[in-house]
């Protein structure tokens, strides 16, 4: 048995806490493509042995809603043929049906009215399309728990990962078993992850009047990860007449999907420009390697290109841990001066500064950022900092701390 059969991420401990309470909120899980949500609901309800009942509504076909009335049934009948554990009902995927959350919101009710013992999950991979459904129809109704890409931890776990091979494989569980094969874990990563994502999580279910340039957009972030690059810049590089609110808002939808966010300059007190230039960053290394098209060995042999993985890590590693947005992420840059991360949360304000290898055009602006802002506390990782290592091993609140 593999170890990845029983692994667990901690997520599933948290989800039994909640499904041990009596059904007063609704769980909602939130997450992109292939980072175990489905895993960590069904190992969840199993570990409970009590009886649930999962379905799907990530089908080629749009699902009604009458389909959610019929799953939400056989959960009632579960829990009706059960003494006093009730029943557990999943429901993936759930933002593909059309106004999805005014139907569960009156199941939901009913069951609150005639005391009806079962717990609900759902399951989401958009969270633009989730969130709106959540904050129009079911205010009150649920809570939230976020799953990021897996941690650099999760996977040497799991899979045995060497940081090498984290940094050039990134954190997709469902890809680790092919990484023996690089043509066919590059053919999983694109087929099976990010073709889906942009073509049923994003097009499919989102008004974007250019899919081909939201597709070369997604291409050109993944290849300046890391790299401040202004709209105009991108439009040059992507030879398209749009304009730079398209841009800004299809970035937007790729980041709302767990692909590639472009995060903005820090400012202080001072009102946030939107239009800033965007500091490109993706939320799995893997969305870089596959597309590449270059075996491990070989890519990591270029200094370069393992320097842009290294920051490209530790950018994803920050990244996904804002996904609850306790966590917010800038970048800083004056002139030829430039802070690589800015991470604030609370009234805490860290700078953190990656020392990769990578040649690069700026130099490190940390003490004029400190001079200038006074942070809480100051980061260096790589050359005499924090390792890569060490850094990647630990959540990023530990950092913060």
């Amino acid at each position: 048995m593999s170890k990845y059969s029983t692994y667990s991420r901690p997520i599933v401990a948290t989800l039994i806490s909640r499904l041990q309470e009596p059904p007063r909120l609704i769980q909602v899980l939130i997450g992109a493509r292939q980072v175990g949500k489905t895993t960590a609901a069904n190992q969840a309800a199993e570990r409970l042995q009590i009886a649930y009942h999962y379905a799907t509504a990530d089908v080629p076909s749009l699902r009604s809603l009458e389909w959610i009335e019929q799953q939400w049934e056989i959960a009632r009948k579960l829990a009706e043929n059960t003494t006093d554990s009730g029943s557990v009902l999943i429901l993936d995927e759930i933002q593909k049906i059309p106004q999805w959350s005014e139907m569960v919101k009156l199941l939901w009710d009913e069951d609150r009215l005639s005391n009806a013992d079962v717990k609900v999950v759902v399951l989401g991979s958009t969270p633009l399309l989730m969130e709106r459904g959540l904050t129009e129809s079911l205010a009150g109704r649920f809570e939230v728990l976020n799953l990021p890409h897996w941690s650099f931890t999760e996977m040497r776990e799991a899979f045995d990962f060497s940081l090498d091979e984290y940094l050039f494989y990134g954190g997709y569980p469902g890809a680790a078993p092919l990484s023996q094969d690089f043509e066919r874990w590059a053919d999983y990563i694109k087929n099976s992850l990010i073709e889906p994502t942009i073509a049923r999580d994003i097009l499919l279910l989102t008004r974007v009047d250019k899919p081909a340039l939201l597709r070369r957009l997604f291409e050109l972030g993944c290849t300046y990860s890391g790299q401040i690059l202004s709209y105009n810049k991108m439009l040059g590089r992507l030879q398209d007449a749009g304009n730079t609110t398209t841009l800004a808002h299809y970035l937007d939808l790729l980041a709302k999907a767990g692909m590639l966010i472009g995060f903005t300059k820090y400012a202080g007190q001072v009102v946030r420009q939107r239009g800033s230039s965007p500091k490109l960053q993706v939320f799995n290394t893997a969305l870089i390697t596959a597309q590449r098209e270059i075996p491990i060995e070989e890519a990591l042999n270029e200094s370069d290109f393992k320097g842009r993985l290294v920051e490209s890590a530790i950018g994803a590693h920050i990244v996904n841990a804002a996904t609850d947005r306790k966590i917010k992420v800038y970048y800083w840059r004056e002139n030829n001066l430039e802070v690589d991360f800015v991470v604030e949360t609370g009234s805490t304000l860290t700078a953190i500064e990656v020392k990769s290898g990578r040649v690069r055009n700026s130099v490190p602006g940390i003490s004029a950022f400190a001079n200038a802002f006074n942070p809480s506390r100051v980061l260096l990782i790589g050359s005499r900092g924090i390792s890569v290592y060490e850094f990647l091993s630990k959540p990023v609140e530990h950092w913060l701390s």
